[in-house]
């Protein structure tokens, strides 16, 4: 029996629901069986039958599957006609799916749903405001214009609407009758203005939004109602907030003045927490009149700053940007542990978080140095997240991490995704061009993947190798004869035709290799790729105009190929390069320009993030994303240079009355602390009887001398002297003084200073001050209670400088004034000696090739060659210990670094004619480089 017959049987569709059944099919001719999920045409008739029933739980349950339907991707438009007879069901659940399904058919059948306009018009009077807010929904969907009028009354009553949720929808269809009529924009300012001074947190989201669509320019609607958005902004719903925060940046670039500028400027090294934004004002009243922050500015950081906490990651990544554009430099690094938790979502999440942070990483190392691990790349990473991460590490790389970045960067290298570990050869370029001390070791360890077994890592490596040789190709010619030797195994033709660039442009250097690769490329030239073609008829243009003896019958023999090849861009080369070198009649004068031409000196490539110029866009935006500008766009605009009238704002307010100090600092008893422990003096407006005004001029004048360490270096030493100053009556902050710990550790190194008072009277309660930077640990000494005039005092001290040759910063701090002191370490004094045997400093040198070995050729001063004064100089420059050698031609010598520990290698192989090769093989690049220049210095002066 078919399923309709059982239906017509049974009294139709009615009886089969009420009972429950479902039949099936007896045979393939009588029709489909009745499913939800049922693709013939039956299926659609059963539920029209269903939605004609007199009864409501039949029309209930069509309307249900009707709607699952929909939600499934499924095509429900015919049956559009038998669903919006039942709009004027005075059932409200059935009702509410008939408004579900015409929003969202309502579209594609306008004719039909023109015909129950008057049931959609009465239904905003509907005492549901569910039903009100669907009829103004269902209405705004249907795109005919000659409705209008309609829709423009529809919308304004529904704005005065008591339910919020009403005035929410009517918020949504501004948007959808503006886009349908554009002509109706100022009726739909005046909806807008309205709706803005809406309380309702439900509202400001919808609200915003629309402003955003059709006025983004009318800034004036927006200055009375800046501080209840402000304020309202942590109750909004989520993508309200993202809406809001979005347009409250564009707002605040327009009406506030820039607080990067003038006293708000701070170190780039030496960024302060959100509460410290007062000290560091306070202490450079002396020097530049401070940045006043507006208090409506202070007002939306303050604001917005809670939602860092937010589930929502478009949330977190809107207040983030806010921040980067619009927060005190020294603030902005509150959303870095935000951003960084991001990382743990999804990979689309991912993506965008990764992009945003590598563009802001470009500019300011500092905000996530701290999390550099988190950028480490795991193997379950996308390679498009791979290779964000590789950026980011890439941008945060400097003096002081590099080698542990580059030990990250040997093991992607071996990742078995080619597309990453050839992403991962050109970060190694970018360190070598970024960071010079480690340039060599960067080109050392690339030549080694030259011999790598995969085409994608050699092939990447020779490209990238070429840029760093065009930066300084004098000294690198040995390299250039290495990857001629390597040609023949290399297959990549973008690698082969790197490597007869480098020929041609540097034949002079190599003149007896070139002429040989050009003799082989001859026997080859019809089976290579055309890049590696036209390489090769340059390299036989250049070598022509220079070595003409040699590759005169080659290079004729070359052109005569090309002169006949397929591709017509090599024909064309071809016949250029044959009328510009070789002379003839009809070469004219251009003949005498060829060297100039061919040969003249080409610009080092500069090797940039991709990321670079992407913050002319807004972060967290599709066109930063994109690095294209998307449409409806709306770029940030510059800071004005005076910040316009505040009062516009000026309305009733709604937030709580506060401390006006606290615009600044909210925390007022942590700001206090802070403020007792600064060492300058603090400012008192002063009474009537303290009016008058003294000047007082002294001059200070403290030297400190850094003696020799306790690893015996040369003495080296820093001064510090005051202005003369003319101060008001001050009140004097209470003194913060170093407490000694009595203990030096064994990461320290040793220091011996020598005070002297150079100043015409005493000085008293001499110690040590702030640090920079803030976690740079010292072991003070204890504190000078006085010092008289050109007496001095010998004190020590430890500094742990990290295994780093960055100054040590403090403050020398007396009871009435303070100095700056810088003491920078020479590389040498980071080591002590180690012992160890020949044997074992050969197997430890044979763990630190590649990327961990520096060397040189030197011409040694001939004062100098003798094992005894070879030693006396390696001795004074570094604290390493001699290691005995059975060779009379090599030297070795052994230490470790005082702070980490890593082992520091130095080897001296001396060759004829008083050459030798020095060697230091250690994991920290950077010193590895610095120490080379420091012995290679003391080897070769007499």
């Amino acid at each position: 029996m078919s399923t309709s017959a059982l239906y017509n049987d049974q009294g139709g569709a009615e009886a089969a629901v009420e009972a429950g059944q479902e039949s099936t099919p007896t045979s393939s001719g009588t029709g489909a069986a009745f499913g939800l999920f049922s693709t013939d045409f039956k299926k659609n008739e059963d539920l029209k039958e269903m939605l004609e029933s007199n009864k409501e739980s039949l029309k209930l349950e069509a309307m249900k599957r009707i709607v699952g339907l929909i939600a499934k991707g499924k095509n429900s438009s015919e049956l559009f006609p038998a669903v919006v007879k039942n709009v004027a069901s005075k059932n409200i659940e059935l009702k509410k799916l008939v408004y579900v399904y015409l929003v969202r058919y309502a579209e594609e059948q306008q004719d039909l749903a023109l015909l129950s306009i008057s049931t959609f018009q009465r239904a905003l009077k509907d005492p549901n405001q569910f039903i009100r807010a669907s009829a103004l929904r269902v209405l705004s969907s249907i795109r005919v214009p000659i409705i209008v009028p309609i829709m423009m009354l529809a919308i304004k009553e529904a704005a005065a609407d008591l339910s919020p949720y009403v005035r929410k929808t009517s918020a949504h269809a501004i948007q959808k009758l503006y886009s349908l009529d554009p002509d109706q924009k100022e009726q739909l300012i005046e909806v807008i203005e309205k709706l803005l001074k809406d309380k309702s947190t439900l509202v400001a989201g919808s609200v915003v939004m629309a402003f955003e669509e059709v006025c983004p320019d009318r800034i004036d609607l927006i200055h009375k109602n800046y501080r209840k958005l402000c304020n309202l902004l942590v109750d909004v719903e989520e993508w309200g907030q993202v809406v809001i925060i979005s347009m409250l940046t564009r707002y605040a670039r327009t009406q506030f003045t820039s607080p990067w500028t003038e006293g708000a400027t701070f170190d780039e090294n030496n960024e302060k927490t959100f509460y410290d934004s007062d000290s560091e004002e306070k202490k450079e009243q002396t020097e530049a009149k401070p940045y006043i922050m507006d208090p409506d500015h202070r007002l939306l950081l303050r604001n917005t700053k809670p939602l860092l906490q937010s589930r929502n990651t478009a949330v977190v990544m809107s207040v983030a940007q806010l921040y980067w554009h619009l927060a005190p430099k020294h603030e902005v690094n509150i959303v870095t542990k935000s951003l960084v938790r991001l990382l743990r979502s999804h990979r689309e999440v991912q993506f965008i978080v990764l992009q945003n942070i590598a563009t802001m990483s470009i500019q300011r190392k500092g905000m996530f140095e701290p999390f550099m691990k988190s950028f480490y790349v795991r193997s379950t990473d996308a390679t498009h997240i791979k290779t964000l991460k590789l950026e980011i590490l890439t941008n945060l790389a400097n003096e002081a991490n590099i080698s542990t970045i580059l030990r990250e960067f040997q093991t992607y290298v071996k990742s078995q995704d080619k597309a990453f570990a050839a992403a991962t050869i050109q970060a190694i370029g970018r360190c070598a061009t970024n960071i010079s001390e480690v340039t060599d070791t960067c080109l050392n360890g690339l030549v080694l993947l030259l011999s790598n077994r995969d085409e994608t890592v050699v092939a990447e490596s020779v490209v990238v190798i070429k840029k760093l040789l065009q930066t300084q190709p004098t000294q690198h010619s040995e390299i250039i004869k290495h990857m001629a030797k390597l040609f023949d195994n290399i297959t990549v033709p973008m690698a082969r035709a790197s490597i007869l660039w480098l020929m041609g442009e540097y034949c002079e250097r190599v003149p007896k290799i070139a002429p040989d690769v050009l003799r082989k490329m001859a026997k080859t030239f019809t089976a290579e790729e055309d890049i590696v073609k036209l390489q090769i008829v340059n390299l036989a243009a250049k070598l022509y105009l220079t070595n003409s003896k040699q590759t005169k019958l080659l290079t004729q023999y070359i052109l005569n190929l090309g002169k006949y090849d397929q591709n017509y861009d090599i024909r064309d080369r071809t016949r250029f390069i044959r009328q510009l070198i070789v002379p003839n009649e009809k070469s004219g004068a251009l003949n005498k320009y060829a060297r100039r031409i061919l040969l003249a000196p080409k610009p080092a490539p500069v090797l940039e993030s991709a990321f670079k110029d992407r913050d002319r866009f807004q972060l967290g935006t599709l066109s930063h994303s994109i690095n294209s500008k998307a449409t409806g766009y709306q770029e940030l605009s510059d800071w004005p240079a005076v910040a316009p009238d505040q009062s516009v704002r000026n309305v009733e307010v709604i937030e709580p009355v506060r401390n006006p100090s606290s615009s600044h600092t909210p925390y007022h008893s942590f700001t206090s602390y802070l403020s007792n422990c600064q060492f300058y003096h603090q400012n008192e407006t002063s009474s009537d009887s303290e009016s008058e005004e003294e000047s007082s001029e002294e001059s200070e004048k403290t030297s400190t001398d850094s003696g020799k360490s306790s690893s015996g270096s040369e003495n080296s030493s820093s001064e510090s002297e005051s202005e003369q100053k003319k101060k008001k009556k001050t009140k004097k902050a209470p003194q913060k003084k170093s407490k000694p710990t009595h203990h030096l550790s064994s990461l320290m190194v040793a220091v011996q200073v020598i005070l002297t008072n150079s100043s015409d009277h005493s000085l008293e309660e001499i110690h040590i001050g702030e640090r920079s930077p803030a976690g740079l640990n010292i072991h003070c000494f204890n504190t000078i209670e006085r010092l008289e005039p050109e007496a001095s005092v010998t004190v020590s001290m430890g500094i742990d400088f990290s295994d780093s040759t960055q100054a040590a910063n403090f403050q020398l701090c007396t009871k009435e004034n303070q100095f700056s002191v810088s003491i920078q370490p020479a590389v040498g004094e980071l080591l002590m000696p180690s012992t160890m045997t020949e044997q074992d400093f050969t197997k430890e040198q044979g763990k630190l090739l590649g990327m961990n070995e520096t060397s040189a050729t030197i011409t040694m001063a001939t004062a100098n060659t003798s094992s005894q004064a070879i030693s006396k100089q390696v001795l004074s420059v570094a604290n390493v210990g001699v290691v005995s050698s059975s060779q009379n031609n090599f030297h070795r010598f052994a230490g470790r670094t005082v702070s980490s520990g890593a082992l520091v290698l130095v080897s001296l192989e001396l060759k004829e004619s008083s050459s030798a090769l020095l060697t230091i093989n250690t994991e920290k690049s950077v010193m590895a480089s610095m120490l080379l220049r420091d012995l290679k210095q003391a080897l070769t002066q007499a």
